[in-house]
């Protein structure tokens, strides 16, 4: 399932997909594949992407 709610957060933080990435030192495939829901990230790296996003786990990444 695409995490659309982590491409919406990014897009408001005005970040692209490589300065996602280079915050939560990842690449940018990373960043992509989970977006596209390619890939389950570990829960450090959700962590991370809250933090550099402002968000909690609950918005980024759980679903309603």
């Amino acid at each position: 399932m695409k995490n659309l709610k982590l491409k919406s957060a990014r897009a408001a933080k005005d970040l692209s997909q490589e300065e996602l990435a280079r915050k939560c030192d990842v690449s940018r495939q990373t960043i992509s594949a989970i977006e596209k829901g390619d890939y389950n990230p570990t829960i450090k790296l959700c962590i991370a992407i809250c933090k550099a996003l402002d968000k909690t786990l609950d918005e980024l990444f759980w679903n309603e």
